[in-house]
This record gives C-alpha cells, sequence and structure tokens, in this order.
C-alpha cells in the first residue's frame, strides 16, 4: 500500500465525536461519527452524494464486533433507514468531493467492501450478499484505487472490519515465528501491530487452571472462542482451527495456557529467547 498523507478534521475538538478525513490528492472523504450525533452526520453536506457506509457495533446475541455495509445514492436518506438496528453505535460514509461516483460505481464497491470484510473475519457482517455491479476495466480500476483509500482511512478512524487478522507480517519485529509452550503442547504466533496473532494449528490445554477462575475473562475468552469454532477440542488438548489475534501477548497466553500469564516471559523464539528480551534494547 502506497505511503499517504491523512487529513483528519475534529469538528468538536474530540476525536470520538464528529470527524472528517481526507486524503492528499484524492477526491474521495469520509464522514465519521458515534450514533449519538447520528442528526450531525446527516446533516453534513457531504451525506447528499451518492457512497458507500459502515455502521459499526457488537451483535446483540454474541457480543461479538458486527459491521453493515451499505450504499446510497443519497447516503442521508438511506442511513435514516438504520435507526431501527440496535446493534450500531458508530457510523463511516465514504463519498466523492467531484460527485462522480454513480450508482454503479458504489454497488461495485459494495459488494467488494462487503467481500472484504467477511474474508478478514474482525466482525459479524449482518448484510447477505452485497449487490455488487460489473464494470468497465477503467472503471473498475478506479473503483480498485477508491477501495485502496478506504483501507487507509478505516484504521485511522478507529474502524479496523477491513484489517485482515492474519495479515503478511510486514516489519522485521513482526515476522520472528514465537512460541508458547505448556505441558507439551505448542502455540505458534506473531507480533502485529494491534498485538499477536496466534496461527491455525495452535495447540492449548483442554482444562482452565483453578486460579483462572479469579480472572473471568480468561474463562469468557476461551468459551467465546470455542463458540465461534476457533477453538475446538482434540484427544487432550484444544486446537486454533484458524488464525486469531489478541490485543496482548499476555491475553494470548492466557487461552493457551488456561490462565493469566505473562506474554513477555511464555512467548519465545526459535532460540528460546523471551519476547521481553526480544524488545530489551
Amino acid at each position: 500500500m502506497p505511503s499517504a498523507t491523512i487529513k483528519i478534521f475534529l469538528v468538536h475538538g474530540d476525536p470520538k465525536r464528529l470527524r472528517t478525513a481526507e486524503i492528499s490528492s484524492w477526491t474521495g472523504k469520509a464522514v465519521a461519527g458515534p450514533r449519538t450525533e447520528f442528526e450531525g452526520v446527516v446533516a453534513r453536506e457531504e451525506s447528499e452524494n451518492s457512497g458507500v457506509y459502515f455502521l459499526t457495533g457488537n451483535d446483540p446475541d454474541t457480543g461479538s464486533p458486527a459491521v453493515y455495509i451499505g450504499e446510497a445514492e443519497s447516503i442521508r436518506e438511506r442511513i435514516k433507514n438504520h435507526i431501527d438496528k440496535d446493534f450500531w453505535n458508530h457510523i463511516v460514509f465514504f463519498t466523492s468531493k467531484d460527485e462522480n461516483l454513480t450508482k454503479s460505481h458504489i454497488r461495485y464497491l459494495e459488494g467488494r467492501l462487503i467481500e472484504q470484510a467477511k474474508r478478514a473475519g474482525r466482525s459479524l457482517v449482518k448484510n447477505g450478499q452485497g449487490s455488487g455491479s460489473r464494470l468497465p476495466e477503467s472503471d473498475r480500476e478506479d473503483m480498485e484505487i477508491y477501495l485502496e483509500k478506504i483501507h487507509q482511512l478505516l484504521p485511522a478512524l478507529g474502524v479496523e472490519v477491513l484489517v485482515p487478522t492474519s495479515a503478511k507480517p510486514e516489519v522485521e519485529s513482526e515476522q520472528e515465528i514465537l512460541y508458547c509452550e505448556i505441558h507439551g503442547l505448542k502455540a505458534t504466533g506473531h507480533l502485529t501491530p494491534n498485538g499477536i496473532v496466534v496461527l491455525a494449528g495452535s495447540q492449548a490445554v483442554l482444562d482452565e487452571r483453578a486460579s483462572a477462575h479469579q480472572y473471568p475473562w480468561v474463562i469468557n475468552a476461551r468459551m467465546r472462542l470455542k463458540g465461534e469454532g476457533i477453538l475446538a477440542a482434540e484427544s487432550g488438548f484444544l486446537r486454533f482451527t484458524k488464525d486469531s489475534e489478541f490485543s496482548s501477548p499476555s491475553a494470548a497466553a492466557a487461552v493457551v495456557h488456561g490462565g493469566t500469564a505473562n506474554g513477555r516471559t511464555a512467548w519465545k523464539n526459535n532460540s528460546g529467547k523471551t519476547l521481553k528480551d526480544l524488545e530489551t534494547v
């Protein structure tokens, strides 16, 4: 992905409230805000234009992150129809300053974004299949560039639904494979900008330690991963069925160990050096 200069304007001076975002030399624009400022978001002039939008929050049944991705020729009119959806608490929409996004363009973008969000696996996608649209080759290439800009701006606005949990490591500190072992079981992973990814095939203890009951979040995390099918029981242990990202090495080690653990010492490289030692300058 090419380097970019992002300009974020805080309308009220608060980074959690209404804000706009642009990338230099790009005709697109993003507007974001919490549900509590819905009226302010739809009052923006940009919301009269065509574009794509993201409604993000948590699924009430599972508690997992959730997203709805849509398209509209008038963002303002369409998103008013989503007030009855109670899962979302934040909105981001993308439009174009030169008003060159046609219905075919935004349908194409919606279809690609739904596909990418499902592939990323960070959130439950509340849509069915996106409508999608066939475009001439030149238009399709233009929209792929537009998608690239969305990928750059969304995380800067606090929305990571398109970021793959198993993204290829890009810097040296993320490339080294780390190991977390206990009772002959082994988990492998690598660092990410958000924490650490435990790779598919990794092993974890079958039962929680007695001390885990003092820290219910460990039990809850393992129950959630089992419920999502990410941790599957095998003969005497649990196995990760797919890559899973954790916010910290300690959170990942706790799931592997079945109880709280210091991730800085639990994770080691192939030479036996702990993560703590590797991070010591």
